[in-house]
């Protein structure tokens, strides 16, 4: 049995399809992680959608999957909330017979998930951590977002996605002071959902920022969200995605596995248990 690690896909079905024949994937014994960002961007999100659909109908609880912030953007589309974006290419999901359930189905998706493989302990999550949260921190904060998208009124929480989609808003405890109990709820959501689906970097105040490309050629002041102490989980090792950017990453602690498969680059995997590299050039077609 193999616990294998997959990095963002954007839609991108016949790059995955061919990643997973090259990792020889035993849907009947191994593990399969995603890091979120299953859509949008690449030219198949709604094969990518039932190709996970039906893979966690098959392994169950062997087949996890985080959300990303362009699965919450097709989220927050199919309910009406949120706007197309200049890039978006979810109208194959948008238009099929399926988009509730898959949908649905996607909601259901957790924002975080710990998990311990040959002796060490993982969290993943899409895109990072707050500074000094502890895994209680971080899992009564995923579940909390989680259970806003799955309630009845998943809209506040769904704006917060689209207004912080810039990624420049505080997160800050600044943020929270001197506010009624109801919108120190909201802020903590925010940034919570910021941490878990967009923070790549941050400034001398912890907030985050807009700031996407390579750490070694950030602005000055600017530090990526896992080199700032107390990291979030520090006994744990991080998988995430999200910063196409930083590419791969296999440090002591953290794997980051978004190697721009969707801007040409490749799609990858890491089998956590002893972190062999299997990687798969784009070879997805782009109309």
């Amino acid at each position: 049995m193999a616990t294998w690690a997959i990095g963002d896909v954007h839609g991108c079905f016949s790059t995955l399809d061919a990643l997973i024949g090259r990792i020889g994937l035993d849907v009947r014994r191994d593990r399969l992680w995603m890091v979120g960002d299953l859509v949008n961007r690449g030219p198949a999100s709604l094969q990518v959608l039932r190709w996970a659909r039906a893979r966690d109908r098959e392994m169950g609880d062997r087949f996890q999957v985080v959300l990303g912030n362009h699965d919450l953007h097709l989220i927050a589309r199919h309910l009406g909330i949120g706007r197309e974006r200049p890039r978006d290419t979810l109208e194959d999901v948008l238009s099929a017979a399926d988009r509730a359930d898959l949908v649905g189905w996607l909601r259901l998706c957790p924002f975080i998930h710990f998990e311990r493989v040959e002796d060490a302990d993982y969290v993943m999550v899409h895109a990072g951590l707050r500074p000094g949260w502890s895994p209680l921190d971080a899992l009564e904060a995923a579940e909390r977002l989680q259970r806003q998208l799955q309630g009845p009124s998943p809209e506040r929480l769904l704006r917060h996605e689209r207004q912080r989609k810039d990624h420049s808003a505080r997160s800050g405890d600044d943020s929270c002071r001197n506010t009624n109990s109801v919108s120190r709820q909201g802020a903590d959501s925010a940034a919570a959902l910021s941490a878990l689906t967009r923070t790549r970097m941050l400034d001398s105040k912890r907030g985050p920022h807009s700031y996407k490309g390579p750490p070694e050629r950030a602005p000055r002041g600017l530090r990526s969200w896992f080199d700032i102490q107390p990291r979030g989980c520090p006994d744990h090792t991080v998988i995430c995605g999200h910063w196409a950017a930083l590419g791969l990453q296999l440090r002591p602690a953290l794997i980051a596995l978004d190697t721009g498969c969707v801007w040409g680059g490749r799609l990858t995997a890491v089998r956590l248990d002893d972190h062999r590299v299997v990687q798969q050039d784009c070879i997805d077609r782009f109309s």
